[in-house]
Parts: structure tokens; sequence; C-alpha cells
């Protein structure tokens, strides 16, 4: 049997073991970088995946901890909109993409780890899907996050401040 070292995981286990939300504990901790938030809006922010599909993967969540979009206010709506629209700019300029896939997982069942409502920015190339997911169950990123964040974290600023 092959075997995938991967200890930043531990940390992760450790996490969804305490119960508590990380999209909570991120926003109303004032450790961004640690945190990987990219953006603070007003009612809404920009924090990147810890364990991303690929590189560059961001969400956008509300401060609220709140389950269903028909739970938002108009405000967040708007915001998150400006903020997964802000995302997209980033991406383009620091990563080029060729294309994203957005979404939102509503509920456990749907793959939400955590029941506090976000939407999924990720960015897409060509080829980016290769043989590895299919044949071995890995799947290959090939930036660090902190090398990532460092890259979108002034970008993100200022289009979003714009």
């Amino acid at each position: 049997m092959d075997k995938l070292w991967a200890p930043w995981r531990m940390e992760y286990i450790k996490k969804i073991d305490d119960g508590a939300c990380i999209f909570c504990r991120a926003a109303s901790e004032d450790r961004d970088e640690e945190n990987l938030v990219l953006y603070r809006g007003r009612s809404t922010f920009i924090i990147m995946n810890r364990y991303p599909y690929n590189s560059g993967h961001v969400m956008v969540a509300p401060y609220r901890h709140v389950m269903e979009p028909r739970e938002l206010t108009d405000d967040e709506v708007l915001e998150i909109h400006e903020l997964v629209v802000a995302s997209m700019t980033a991406l383009k300029t620091a990563m080029n993409p060729q294309g994203f896939n957005i979404g939102v997982n509503i509920g456990k069942p749907a793959g939400a780890g955590f029941e506090h409502l976000h939407y999924h920015i990720v960015p897409r190339w060509s080829g980016d899907t290769n043989f590895m997911p299919v044949l071995a169950d890995v799947k290959m990123i090939p930036e660090h996050l902190e090398g990532t964040y460092r890259k979108l974290k002034p970008i993100i600023e200022g289009i979003a401040r714009g």
C-alpha cells in the first residue's frame, strides 16, 4: 500500500473534532494571515480554502452564521456577489485561469463540512485534471497556500476597495 503523507491534515481533523465553525472562528479572530482571510467587507469576507480543490480556491461567506441563501439580507447578497466578482478578477490577474467553477454546498449531505453558508470560487485550467485523481485518488496542488495568499491578498484588497 502506498502512503501519502499529509501532516497538515491533522490540524483540520482536530478543528472538526472541536465542533467550532471555521468561518465563525476566522471572522471573529484577528489572525487573518493564519486563517487565510484575504479580505473583510462590511458583512462578508473572502477566505482561502485550506484544503483546496485547486490552487487559488477561495470562498466568500457572511460573518453571520446562516445556513441557506434565503437567510441572507439584501446587503449580504449584494456584497457576496461583489466579492465573488472581485475574487474572480484577482484570480485572473494573479493566476490567469481559463475558467471557474463557482458554487454553494448547502447542508452536510451536499458536501458542506460546516453549516455556515459559503460560496466557492475555484479557478480552472485546461489540463488541471489528469490521471492522478482517477488512478491514484490523489489531487496535485502545485502551489503552497502561503504563496498563493501573499500573491492574492494585495490584488483582492485593491479590487474590492476599488
